[in-house]
């Protein structure tokens, strides 16, 4: 792969070089923008995406009204796991939460070359165990920890995946992510801006003290962390600090 830039995205990245090479030409780079729905619960799947940047969420609900976040995907991850384990269509929405790019393949070449063995099955199956860590303990937090909490948790998770403290969000997609009403969220942003932990307009959030925001999160964070940072050591780019 001397002559291939090396891909963004943790999961091609770690693929043997001839096994990229041969992937390549069938990977289209896309943009992803803000507020982009990839694909609504019970479309088919007519692609999947290896994001190099930006992130997107998974939310997952019984109407238009009452969805909740059940994961989030960056360079890290990839979008499409239903496909890998013959499932046709997703039962959640998915939607771009933080601008940026991603390779897109088509579902056909994608379980073509998922058939031919090699290393993609493997990584895309031990991925698929950190992203049900993931989701299990969301499920956790959305019931047991308290808003201002599960908002610090949720910074600390988008930026990571964005490698950014600053990001845009409003408050109705927020309440989404944390299963709760837009008041609560603006009391508990509030309370983080007042200990100088972030700074929040509307429409945007600046981390402003990330050692800080880790003493205020719950231990959910950390316990994602580790298991990413076990399943992909790259995964390692934020530091403790200010």
């Amino acid at each position: 792969m001397s002559e291939i830039t090396k891909p963004a995205n943790r999961l091609l990245a770690a693929l043997p070089a001839k096994e990229y090479a041969r992937m390549l030409p069938k990977l289209e780079e896309i943009p992803l923008t803000y507020a982009q729905i990839i694909c609504e619960s019970g479309d088919a799947s007519r692609h999947v995406y290896f994001p190099n940047s930006g992130i997107v969420c998974l939310l997952c609900g019984s109407g238009e009204r009452s969805l909740l976040e059940i994961g989030i995907i960056g360079s890290e991850g990839f979008v499409g796991l239903p496909v890998f384990h013959g499932v046709k269509a997703s039962n959640y929405r998915t939607i771009v939460q933080g601008a940026g790019a991603a390779w897109k393949m088509k579902t056909t070449d994608f379980l073509a070359e998922c058939r031919k063995g090699g290393a993609l099955p493997r990584l895309l199956n031990r991925y698929t165990y950190s992203l049900l860590t993931e989701i299990s303990q969301l499920l956790i937090c959305n019931r047991f920890h308290s808003a201002q909490t599960r908002l610090a948790r949720w910074l600390l998770m988008t930026g990571d995946r964005m490698m950014a403290d600053e990001f845009q969000i409003t408050q109705e997609f927020l309440s989404d992510m944390l299963g709760v009403r837009r008041e609560a969220v603006c009391k508990s942003a509030a309370i983080l801006q007042q200990n100088n932990l972030i700074s929040y307009r509307r429409g945007s959030i600046l981390i402003l003290n990330r050692a800080g925001l880790e003493a205020a999160a719950c231990r959910c964070y950390l316990i994602i962390k580790e298991e990413y940072d076990k399943f992909s050591p790259g995964f390692k780019t934020r530091q403790k600090g200010c």
